[in-house]
């Protein structure tokens, strides 16, 4: 067995060989290292924080932040919802005047949408449709709004038929609207139900939305005119004598 080159000497056969040291000189002029030569490897400290962990951590932030401003925005515009409508956002409030509109009446042959700004003279006057503002001119008015395939809602309109046959038509008028149905699906539910006041129906759901219906039952009293002086709303007044105490006090208001 051989016994190992002394490094020395290794070193000193570089330094004699004319063409290596050649190539070593050109290679450390352009910045490199020699053919065999490995070169350092510059690493980061250990306690360097990474750069793509920051970026994602600002990212989560941001979207945090952001999130908290949406829910934030949310809710400011509830509260400021209930301060301007109150709890009883839903119809008209007392005091204030029906908004008038003339939907086609289900018993009748007409058919389409609701007109929110209805003529209020019976010479422009279809007999076919519901004219709130016709009927407010007339006198006092019981106004019933409800959607149909609910059984608590129907069952207003028959409490507002059955409160009907108490007073004549000099001293109150009854209607009832239901909102976002079809004209076959509610002159079902009038001949079903045997309903002989007016009943209409508000096709594309325009009239509910001007309303802001949303609870039903739903009753308003309007006095002559048009000025609401109740507004009723749960099902305390599916009862035809709960009812019925209520419209009396709005004819003795007239």
């Amino acid at each position: 067995m051989s016994a190992p080159e002394d490094p020395a000497r290794e070193v000193r056969k570089h330094r004699l060989d004319p063409d290596r040291a050649a190539a070593e000189a050109d290679v450390r002029r352009r910045g490199g290292e020699p053919d065999g030569a490995v070169a350092p490897v510059e690493t980061a400290p250990t306690d360097a924080p990474s750069q793509p962990t920051q970026a994602s951590a600002y990212t989560r932030r941001y979207r945090s932040i952001i999130g908290i401003i949406g829910l934030g925005l949310v809710i400011v515009f509830s509260v400021l919802q209930f301060v301007s409508r109150g709890v009883g956002s839903t119809g008209v409030p007392p005091g204030q005047r029906l908004h008038f509109f003339a939907a086609p009446l289900a018993a009748s042959t007409l058919n389409g949408a609701a007109n929110l700004s209805p003529p209020c003279t019976l010479a422009r006057h279809d007999p076919r449709a519901l004219n709130i503002c016709l009927l407010a001119k007339r006198g006092p008015l019981v106004l019933a709004f409800y959607v149909t395939g609910s059984s608590t809602c129907q069952r207003q309109v028959d409490a507002l038929q059955a409160v009907s046959r108490q007073f004549s038509p000099r001293q109150v008028q009854f209607a009832a609207l239901a909102v976002g149905a079809g004209h076959a699906k509610i002159a079902g539910e009038v001949r079903s139900h045997h309903w002989t006041i007016p009943v209409a129906y508000d096709s594309d759901g325009r009239v509910g939305a001007l309303y802001g219906v949303s609870v039903c039952p739903l009753i308003e009293l309007a006095k002559r005119g048009g000025v609401v002086s109740e507004r009723l709303i749960g099902s305390h007044w599916l009862s035809p004598a709960a009812l019925a105490a209520r419209v009396r006090a709005l004819v003795n208001q007239s």
